[in-house]
């Protein structure tokens, strides 16, 4: 079983950038596709980014496009989230997840989640 840490959060300008990270241990992140999904207050968790186990394939919401990559370092059991053009509306709780073995943006497909790192963005 693998057990995930996210970290990077934290409050931030509209307009400004954020790299999260989850980092993997008990398993290779290797193994997994990994995702991101993020739950606003009051909302229900949505998904965010996804990415194959070799990071040759991600998927993204709407939402996201364009202002989010998703990027791993399988040799550092590290999967990162880069943040870029931060709106308020991105403000969130941020987890990871893992799953086997192949990207969805369903996050009952994910069995592995992290505790989440909280973003806020103000203007």
């Amino acid at each position: 079983q693998v057990q995930l840490v996210e970290s990077g959060g934290g409050l931030v300008q509209a307009g400004g950038s954020l790299r999260l990270s989850c980092v993997a241990s008990g398993r290779p992140l290797s193994s997994y596709v990994m995702g991101w999904f993020r739950q606003a207050p009051g909302k229900e968790r949505e998904f965010v980014a996804a990415i194959s186990w070799s990071g040759g394939s991600t998927n993204y919401a709407d939402s996201v496009k364009g202002r989010f990559t998703i990027s791993r370092v399988n040799a550092k059991n590290t999967v990162y989230l880069q943040m870029n053009s931060l709106k308020l509306e991105d403000t969130a709780v941020y987890y990871c997840a893992a799953r086997t073995p192949s990207i969805t943006s369903t996050q009952r497909g994910y069995p592995y989640w992290g505790q989440g790192t909280q973003v806020t963005v103000s203007s």
